[in-house]
């Protein structure tokens, strides 16, 4: 029986992950230190406030963006969080959630338009954007821990690379379903590519733009919950005491706390959303 030699894939991967540390084992460090002290700074500001006071300004943010009930959730809700004593848990998921989805956003935004407006871009990035799809998300804690180590900003790093597809899927939808005949106006008109891009395709697009924001962050959450295993800190690290502990109670106490944090976070976006939807172009 012929025998076929088997392909050393892994060997491949990891040599190409210690050129990779290797090279920018120093860039890493300082980029670490620095979002870690960046995330550190943010969860002592936010605790420093009253959790009082934080809850009711974070009603009255969700009131005007949402309407009154949802606002009533959100106090019920952020109080019943306060009350069970998982406060600083809940900062700290959210700052790396707002940390990841903003980076996420500031990359895949602008590969959307690419992807938009180019089909050669559009090629190249949809098969990548198929395989990290994909791929399981616990993978993508490995190659976080060498270059970040363990903590925040690793989880952060993970969370980015499995977050960002639909930020980049939905800005191409969106500037793609933009009516040829808008865009055929704007040509007669005499635009230019960058006014057509700014004044016609992404305001009319803000709606499926901030639908893959909204889709960006809730898997943002998910992956900041499953990076607990790195040593992330926040919600993710109380399921995952409560799983080491066979702690069940524990455990679905946080399990609401992300459910609760998961639904307001929605409520807002989709509000962001409407706002921009309903906001007569200029």
């Amino acid at each position: 029986m012929i025998e076929i030699p088997r392909l050393p894939l892994a060997e491949w991967i990891d040599d190409g992950l210690d050129v990779l540390t290797g090279q920018f084992a120093g860039a890493t460090k300082v980029v670490s230190d620095l979002m870690e002290t960046g995330i550190e700074g943010t969860v002592d500001a936010l605790m420093w406030l009253p959790p009082g006071v934080t809850i009711v300004l974070a009603g009255l943010l969700v009131w005007r963006l949402t309407g009154i009930r949802t606002a009533l959730f959100a106090l019920a809700g952020l109080a019943l969080l306060w009350n069970l004593g998982l406060w600083e848990a809940t900062l700290q998921t959210l700052v790396m959630v707002l940390i990841a989805t903003l980076i996420a956003v500031s990359v895949g935004g602008p590969l959307g338009i690419l992807a938009a407006l180019s089909p050669s871009a559009y090629r190249i990035i949809f098969p990548v954007l198929d395989f990290m799809q994909t791929m399981p998300a616990f993978v993508y804690l490995i190659p976080a821990i060498p270059f970040f180590g363990l903590g925040p900003v690793a989880a952060i790093f993970s969370t980015v690379i499995f977050a960002m597809p639909p930020a980049i899927r939905l800005t191409t939808l969106g500037i793609r379903q933009v009516p040829a005949d808008l865009v055929e106006a704007a040509d007669a008109f005499g635009a230019t590519r960058r006014q057509k891009l700014w004044k016609v395709q992404l305001p009319l697009a803000v709606p499926t733009i901030m639908a893959g924001i909204n889709q960006t962050i809730m898997l943002a959450l998910s992956m900041v919950v499953i990076a607990a295993m790195i040593g992330a800190q926040g919600l993710g690290g109380e399921v995952w005491r409560a799983i080491q502990r066979n702690e069940a109670g524990m455990g679905f106490e946080a399990g609401i706390a992300v459910v609760i944090l998961a639904m307001l976070l929605d409520r807002i976006t989709q509000g962001i959303g409407r706002r921009g939807k309903d906001q007569p172009s200029t």
